[in-house]
């Protein structure tokens, strides 16, 4: 791999943020895009931030190099960061719908993107055994401390269900993951694979105006997340095996003061 020249990369990013900033646009597309030209695997996320400045087609999820690098900067604070300043609660809204729902205990649990492993503790008394998955090492390492997973990988989630043939799982979990995913066949056909019929898939989504959305089944959004339309969701399940068990609106977490309209999805594998 040609190295990487670190000094223009830099050069041309701080310049397109200060254009983003400043209003001008086009020009910050057009840095954005001498920032690709320097870094083809993407590590800052300028594909990401083009489509969210509503230029050029969303890409089909956030490049690897680029997620990767983002939760190995902030593996450290990301607990305080998502939970203290941003009100994360949603592994505890996945415990307390599968408990008002009658779900469990489960003996399997794939936990993807498991992140500093927020979402096995709040699980961990309903479950026997315990996987978790996460692109970036930092944050495996820090869920490994821990002790809650039987099992931990550092991996890419898609690669992963596709080559995964550890025995299957009645329950996977996705929390705070299609935010850095566009199109979702592969997440949730790789998710089928890999589970137990009869097996429960739940997932948080973040979403927007139906309006905003208009015929799109999902866009890059104004904090380089994804959102997906509820529309979309629903129709991916049904054509990756999925029966739907419920769909809730929720709040995800805070965006500079404003909440993050999202969904909690649970569904059961046909």
């Amino acid at each position: 791999m040609a190295k990487i020249d670190e000094e223009a990369l830099a050069e041309a990013y701080n310049r397109a943020l200060a254009l983003e900033k400043a209003g001008d646009i086009d020009a910050a597309v057009k840095a954005y895009e001498e920032v690709l030209a320097i870094d083809p695997d993407d590590h800052g996320g300028a594909s990401v931030r083009i489509a969210a400045l509503g230029r050029g087609e969303a890409p089909p999820k956030a490049p690897d190099a680029y997620v990767e690098t983002l939760f190995d900067q902030h593996a450290d604070a990301f607990e305080d960061i998502l939970v203290e300043q941003l009100g994360y609660t949603v592994p505890m809204m996945v415990r307390q719908r599968l408990q008002a729902l009658n779900l469990g205990p489960f003996k399997r649990l794939l936990d993807l993107g498991c992140g500093t492993g927020l979402t096995g503790g709040a699980l961990r008394d309903m479950v026997d055994d315990m996987t978790g998955i996460d692109i970036s090492e930092k944050m495996v390492e820090l869920a490994h401390e821990k002790d809650l997973y039987e099992t931990l990988y550092v991996a890419e989630l898609e690669d992963f269900l596709e080559d995964n043939d550890d025995e299957p799982f009645d329950l996977i979990t996705a929390t705070d993951v299609l935010p850095y995913l566009g199109a979702l066949e592969p997440l949730f056909f790789g998710a089928a694979e890999n589970m137990v019929t009869g097996g429960i898939f739940v997932f948080s989504s973040e979403t927007m105006p139906a309006d905003v959305m208009a015929s799109r089944p999902f866009m890059v959004g104004p904090h380089q997340r994804f959102v997906h339309a509820e529309t979309y969701v629903r129709e991916r399940l049904t054509a990756t095996g999925f029966d739907l068990v419920e769909i809730s609106d929720i709040n995800v977490r805070m965006q500079d003061g404003n909440p993050s309209p999202g969904h909690l999805v649970v569904a059961k594998k046909k």
